[in-house]
């Protein structure tokens, strides 16, 4: 629900009145809050996540990765204000990039379908970006964070893969893989996102360190999935994430070669010299 604040003379002017939502006892904002949700066949779950979503939310996006199970009309029963985008892909980065276009709002957060994330936890990611922070980054090992979703492998599989994204790309983070992040719309103009699958989250936070970006870690609990099974492969989609690393990586070498031995950089060289 929107509220208004009457400012010093907004009496006399109008204009001046500002709208505003409070999301805490503590906390009120003016932007717009857009939720993206992707789900393919988790009718039974979506109960789950639209209960725990804020009210105060300006608008739910839905998208549909061709389901089977009525997952768009349980969406539609249970917050019919939903925008329900069909996904002409597949996978789940192809999902997001689809949502993350349909958005209006000018914070954009990331929340899974299968019930694994609370999305009570939403204020603490639009206080980060709210306070100055670029991207609200959910963490599972952060202090206050946890999961109950993850095997001894999948721990020491991201353990190893957040390390080295750790030393090759100056990033400081707990947690790499997890799909619970809120940002800025703006951010998506200097990530350009153009991944399909469950390395989606890998890529954008690789991308926001070298866009320079400032993030927040987040903590965030990570349950279990409460109906069904996951489309995750540990050792496959562990692959496509060392893939990516390499491959920006590799992106970041060449830039820093091309810029090294640009023609603008060399005549400055000569003027100096």
């Amino acid at each position: 629900m929107s509220s208004v604040v009457r400012t010093p003379g907004a009496d006399r002017d109008p204009l001046i009145a500002v709208h505003y939502r409070p999301i805490s006892s503590h906390l009120a904002i003016t932007p717009p809050v857009s939720v993206v949700i992707p789900a393919m066949n988790e009718a039974e779950n979506l109960p789950y996540v639209f209960k725990s979503l804020p009210h105060w939310v300006h608008e739910v996006v839905l998208v549909d990765g061709n389901s089977t199970d009525g997952t768009v009309e349980v969406a539609r029963s249970l917050w019919p204000r939903v925008k329900v985008v069909e996904q002409r892909g597949r996978g789940k980065g192809d999902a997001l990039i689809t949502g993350f276009e349909a958005c209006t709002g000018d914070i954009i957060v990331m929340v899974d379908a299968d019930g694994s994330a609370d999305g009570g936890e939403i204020v603490s990611y639009v206080s980060a970006l709210v306070s100055g922070a670029d991207f609200a980054k959910g963490s599972r090992f952060a202090n206050g964070g946890g999961t109950d979703d993850m095997t001894f492998v999948r721990k020491l599989g991201n353990w190893a893969l957040c390390t080295v994204v750790n030393r090759k790309f100056g990033a400081r983070y707990t947690d790499l893989c997890y799909g619970y992040n809120a940002f800025w719309r703006h951010c998506l103009d200097k990530i350009d996102l153009d991944c399909t699958g469950f390395e989606v989250e890998t890529l954008m936070n690789i991308r926001v360190v070298k866009a320079g970006l400032k993030v927040q870690e987040i903590p965030s609990h990570e349950y279990l999935r409460i109906h069904g099974t996951s489309n995750l492969r540990a050792v496959r989609d562990g692959l496509r994430v060392l893939k990516v690393i390499l491959r920006e990586r590799s992106n970041r070498r060449e830039l820093r070669r091309q810029e090294h031995h640009s023609p603008l950089l060399d005549t400055v060289r000569g003027e100096v010299s």
